[in-house]
């Protein structure tokens, strides 16, 4: 009897030993198993994938090739609560970014159907090259239609359209002002007949100063630098942020004022007017090789990014009194993102991750469920506003912000490549 109970007893034991040291087995596994559910999860938020958002925007532009109503119109805005686009003729300063797009969206896809199209919208903006500008905005159209056409193509008759669009924005140069004019008439605030500069005029350095190299008057380097030099003198504050609008004497080129035309007011930080002096001094660095351009890029840029909210998409204006209902401006977001993409390329250390990480969360954001516009309507993306003060495309989709979109997009891509 004795020797049963000993039995049992050892049995005992052993039993629950095994079944404790299952339990801390499974223990374990669970544990194990729920690190690396975990892991997984960290890392699927953590990978931006650049290629379904191209993806996107393929989808997107076939459904708005199917709603353009006759040849040589081109989308530019689809206002808020709305399906529709509103299209524009190829005087409009807009009309250069849908043939721009569609070429974007050729470079990813290598799909002919995406070339033929982007060839087909250019073309009908020929004639622009042929005649004296409406305004500045000559680089806008000529350069994202044709300079992206020939970087991806080489035709010869771009290159030529090209040469030819320089020519026409430098009879708005000014050599008493060292810029050139941006509207060539009356505005309100502008003092006309006075020489007025627009912060947006930097970003049509770029068909200058590639013209200069590629066939064009070299000439054309020096007012492109002239024009530069002097909005870097005249167009910012002391703590870098810039003027939307700077007015000069015509004659004497002294300046008169700095104001506002689509900002707040004429002492804030309009949000796409500081994008366009991102990227502009950034290309300015590119296309020139001048370490100024690069200083003063970072310094432009360092005082955007300090002002962002935490999702680093901007409010329309930097000193907008924010609420609820105010609007923000997915449009800078896209050119900053864009901007960023490059400079971060020829910087090193902090500052280059820095840079690369803002524009990764920018366009994660832009590409979010709150950004893009999915089946909303047709455009690429939401919330952009065009001109907040005139009442004019505020929370809206803009064909601007489609395109800065697609190129910070395949930008990123080229450098997840090791191809930028």
């Amino acid at each position: 009897m004795v020797s049963m109970m000993k039995f049992f007893k050892h049995m005992y034991v052993r039993t629950m030993r095994f079944l404790n040291l299952s339990a801390f087995a499974l223990l374990i596994i669970g544990l194990i198993s729920c690190g690396s559910k975990h892991n997984t999860t960290v890392e699927k938020a953590s990978t931006f994938n650049v290629d379904a958002q191209l993806d996107y925007c393929l989808s997107q532009a076939e459904k708005t090739l199917a709603m353009i109503p006759k040849d040589s119109l081109f989308p530019r805005t689809i206002n808020q609560g709305s399906t529709q686009w509103r299209f524009v003729e190829k005087d409009d300063w807009t009309s250069g970014f849908w043939p721009g797009t569609l070429w974007y969206l050729y470079e990813y896809s290598k799909d002919e159907k995406w070339r033929a199209q982007a060839d087909r919208y250019s073309r009908f903006l020929t004639s622009l090259s042929q005649n004296p500008p409406l305004d500045h905005d000559i680089g806008f159209q000529m350069f994202c239609s044709f300079g992206n056409g020939y970087r991806l193509t080489g035709n010869p008759e771009y290159k030529e359209i090209i040469n030819k669009s320089a020519k026409q924005l430098t009879t708005l140069y000014n050599k008493n002002v060292g810029t050139i004019l941006s509207w060539p008439r009356e505005v309100p605030n502008m003092e006309w007949p006075h020489h007025n500069t627009i912060m947006d005029n930097m970003m049509n350095l770029e068909l200058l100063l590639w013209s200069a190299e590629n066939g064009g008057d070299p000439n054309f380097r020096k007012i492109a630098i002239d024009h530069a030099e002097t909005t870097m003198n005249n167009h910012f504050r002391d703590d870098f942020t810039s003027y939307h609008v700077v007015i000069y004497d015509r004659e004497t080129g002294e300046k008169i004022k700095g104001v506002t035309h689509q900002g707040l007011a004429d002492d804030s930080m309009w949000a796409r007017g500081q994008s366009w002096a991102i990227y502009g001094y950034t290309l300015m660095y590119r296309m020139t090789g001048d370490v100024r351009y690069l200083d003063f890029a970072q310094k432009v840029t360092d005082v955007y990014l300090s002002r962002l909210p935490k999702d680093k998409i901007p409010y329309w204006d930097f000193s907008a009194k924010v609420n609820a209902d105010t609007p923000r401006d997915a449009s800078a977001a896209a050119v900053t993102a864009s901007a960023l993409l490059e400079l971060a390329t020829f910087v090193k250390g902090d500052k280059r991750e820095e840079y690369l990480q803002s524009a990764k969360v920018m366009l994660e954001e832009l590409s979010s469920e709150r950004y893009q516009s999915r089946a909303e309507n047709n455009a690429f993306l939401l919330h952009s506003t065009g001109h907040f003060p005139a009442g004019s495309e505020i929370d809206a989709s803009i064909n601007y912000a489609d395109y800065y979109y697609v190129e910070a997009l395949i930008r990123l891509k080229r450098l997840n490549t090791g191809s930028m």
